[in-house]
C-alpha cells in the first residue's frame, strides 16, 4: 500500500519519486487494430467511447504519437523497443522479413526484461509476433488468430495450447471473450500475487476486418453515417480543432486512391453497391450510400463494444485496488485501413452485414474519414497510414487531467518508459550476446509537463515506402516514387510538398534515412537464421 508520504512526493516531484519510493506501477497496455486517429472520442470521432474519453480526460492524450503502419511491425517494435527492420520483423532491400521474420535472440520482449522487477506479465487476444506467448516471458495468454470471424474461438491458443471449440459454439465474440481472459488474469493476480506488480498486455482485434459486430451494436449506428464521409470528416476536423488537437488543415479526399493491393474480385464479390475509391457522396446512389454507410455502422459498433470490455477491465482495476497506480496506456497498430478484400471463410452477400458469413472491409471512403484529418491508410507512410492516439492514464503518477502532449514519439518508446518507471536498467548483453542500443526514449519526463523529448529523428520503411521525421521536418515517399519534403509545424496534412523548393533538406534527410537503412541492414544481417526460417511476405493482415 502506498503511504501518504509517498503520494506527497510522487506529486510534488513527479513520476521520477517512484523509483526511489519503490512505487513499481502496474501498466496495462491497450492496443486497438485498425484504429483510426480520429475514431474514438477524444481524438474527435462520433462513436460512443466514454470509458477511453474518461482515461483521456484525467490523464493525457498524445498528439504526434506514431506506430509503424502495419500490425506485426508495430507489435514487435512496441514488445521490443526496436525498429522492426532491425529485428528482422519487417523486409530491408537486403534482409528478408515480413510477418514471418524471426528475431535475433538479443531482442527480448518487454515481460522478459520486467521479471527483474518482480512483475508478472499476461497476454490476452492477438499475438502476430514470432515464437510462442510464454516463451516470450508471459506467464498467461490467450492469443487469437482470429481466422476471418469473429464469432468463433476456432484459432485461439491458451497457454501456447491450441483450444478446441465446442460442437455448437453461441455467444462467443472476440472482443468480449478478449476482456474476459485479461480480467480473469487480474482476478487471479489479486487473489495469488496481490504483492507482485503486473503488466497486462490487451491486443484487440478489433475494428480489423472482417466486419464483424453483434446486431444490437450495429443497429445503434444503423443510420448515423448516411450523410456520408465527407461531411463525417469536416465534423470530425471541427471537433479536433476545438479540443486544440490539431493546428493545421484538413487534407482534401484523395479521390484516386484505393486499396494499397488489388483484389478486384474480392471486390466483385462485395456486390454493385460497393466502391474502391473515395467518390462524392453525392455522385452515389441510394443504394450505395446505405451500403457504404452500414459498413461504417459496424465499424463504429467494433470501436463502441471495445470501448465497453475497456471499461470492464477499468472495473476490475478498481475492484481489486490497482486502479490508482495502474499506468494505462491505449494505441492503435496503424491507421484504418483502406484495404478491400476476402479471406478465410469467405463472403456471403445475402447475409446479414456484419454477421459471421460475412467478409466486409471498411474502403478507402469511410477510412479516409476515420483517419482525418490525414492523408492515406494503414500500409502507407504518410500521417494517414502512421499516426494513433496515444492516452496515458495513471493517477498516482500522472497529476495533469485532460492535458495534451505534442511532443513527436514512437511505439519504441514504449519499452525504455516503462523499465524507466519500474527502475529496471536494460541488460547490455543477453546469453553472452551484447544488445545493441535501442533507438526508443521514455516518455516519462512528459507524464509530468508538456516537453520535448530529445530524439535525432524518427525512421520509417513498410514495403519499399519511406519516411522519416527529424524535427518538424518529415520526408516520405511511396514505393518507386520522389521524395516529398513537408513542414508538419505547418502543414500537419501534409498538403504543401516543399521538396522542389528545399532541395537542400531533401539532401539531408534521405541521406540520414540511408545510413540508417544501412546501419539497420548491417546489424538484421548478423546471425541470420538457418535458409528457409528467415521467412518473407505473407498474406496482409
Amino acid at each position: 500500500m502506498r503511504s501518504a508520504f509517498a503520494v506527497i512526493a510522487l506529486l510534488a516531484t513527479g513520476v521520477a519519486a517512484l523509483s526511489g519510493a519503490g512505487l513499481r506501477p502496474n501498466v496495462v497496455v491497450i492496443l486497438a487494430d485498425d484504429l483510426g486517429w480520429s475514431d474514438i472520442g477524444s481524438y474527435g470521432g462520433e462513436v460512443e467511447t466514454p470509458n477511453l474519453d474518461r482515461l483521456a480526460n484525467n490523464g493525457l492524450r498524445f498528439t504526434q504519437f506514431y506506430n509503424t503502419t502495419r500490425c506485426w511491425p508495430t507489435r514487435s517494435a512496441l514488445l521490443t523497443g526496436y525498429y522492426a527492420q532491425q529485428i528482422r520483423r519487417d523486409a530491408l532491400p537486403e534482409v528478408p522479413g515480413g510477418a514471418m521474420g524471426i528475431r535475433p535472440r538479443w531482442a527480448r520482449l518487454l515481460p522478459e526484461l520486467l521479471k527483474p522487477a518482480g512483475y508478472r506479465s499476461y497476454h490476452s487476444g492477438k499475438w502476430h509476433i514470432d515464437g510462442k506467448v510464454l516463451a516470450g516471458g508471459f506467464d498467461r495468454s490467450l492469443s487469437m488468430s482470429n481466422p476471418g470471424n469473429f464469432f468463433t474461438s476456432a484459432g485461439n491458443f491458451r497457454d501456447d495450447v491450441a483450444v478446441k471449440p465446442p460442437p455448437e459454439e453461441k455467444g462467443y465474440y472476440a472482443t468480449t471473450a478478449t476482456a474476459d481472459h485479461a480480467i480473469e488474469c487480474l482476478k487471479d493476480h489479486a487473489a495469488n500475487h496481490a504483492d507482485k506488480p503486473f503488466f497486462q498486455y490487451l491486443a484487440f482485434h478489433a475494428p480489423h476486418f472482417p466486419l464483424h459486430a453483434l446486431p444490437e451494436d450495429i443497429e445503434k449506428y444503423r443510420d448515423r453515417y448516411l450523410a456520408g464521409w465527407d461531411v463525417m470528416r469536416d465534423d470530425r476536423f471541427r471537433r479536433q480543432k476545438e479540443m486544440g488537437l490539431v493546428q493545421t488543415g484538413l487534407s482534401p479526399l484523395e479521390r484516386e486512391i484505393g486499396p494499397p493491393y488489388a483484389f478486384p474480385d474480392a471486390v466483385k464479390k462485395f456486390g454493385p453497391d460497393e466502391i474502391d475509391r473515395p467518390l462524392p457522396w453525392a455522385e452515389l446512389n441510394d443504394a450505395q450510400r446505405r451500403f457504404q454507410a452500414t459498413k461504417m455502422a459496424i465499424h463504429a459498433a467494433m470501436v463502441d463494444r471495445m470501448d465497453r470490455e475497456i471499461g470492464r477491465i477499468i472495473g476490475q482495476l478498481r475492484a481489486m485496488g490497482a486502479y490508482e497506480n495502474t499506468l494505462v496506456l491505449f494505441a492503435s497498430d496503424n491507421g484504418a485501413s483502406a484495404e478491400m478484400m476476402v479471406r478465410d471463410g469467405g463472403h456471403d452477400p445475402a447475409a446479414a452485414p456484419g454477421s459471421a458469413a460475412t467478409y466486409l472491409c471498411l474502403g478507402p471512403g469511410f477510412s479516409s474519414a476515420c483517419n482525418t484529418p490525414f492523408r492515406r491508410h494503414k500500409s502507407w507512410l504518410h500521417e494517414g497510414g502512421i499516426s494513433t492516439p496515444l492516452i496515458a492514464h495513471w493517477p498516482a503518477g500522472i497529476a495533469a487531467k485532460g492535458e495534451l502532449r505534442h511532443t513527436p514519439a514512437h511505439v519504441i518508446d514504449i519499452v525504455p518508459t516503462l523499465l524507466d518507471l519500474a527502475g529496471v536498467a536494460k541488460p547490455r548483453e543477453w546469453e553472452g550476446e551484447p544488445v545493441p542500443e535501442a533507438p526508443g526514449k521514455s516518455l516519462a519526463p512528459a507524464f509530468a509537463k508538456d516537453v520535448e523529448i530529445a530524439r535525432d529523428f524518427l525512421w520509417w520503411m513498410h514495403e519499399k515506402n519511406r519516411a522519416l521525421r527529424m524535427g518538424d521536418w518529415k520526408l516520405v515517399a511511396d514505393a518507386g516514387k520522389p521524395w516529398e519534403l513537408y513542414d508538419l509545424k505547418t502543414d500537419r496534412a501534409e498538403q504543401h510538398d516543399l521538396a522542389a523548393s528545399k532541395p537542400e533538406m531533401v539532401e539531408r534527410l534521405s541521406r540520414v534515412w540511408q545510413q540508417e537503412t544501412e546501419r539497420f541492414t548491417e546489424l538484421s544481417k548478423k546471425s541470420l537464421p538457418l535458409p528457409g526460417r528467415a521467412g518473407g511476405k505473407r498474406k496482409p493482415r
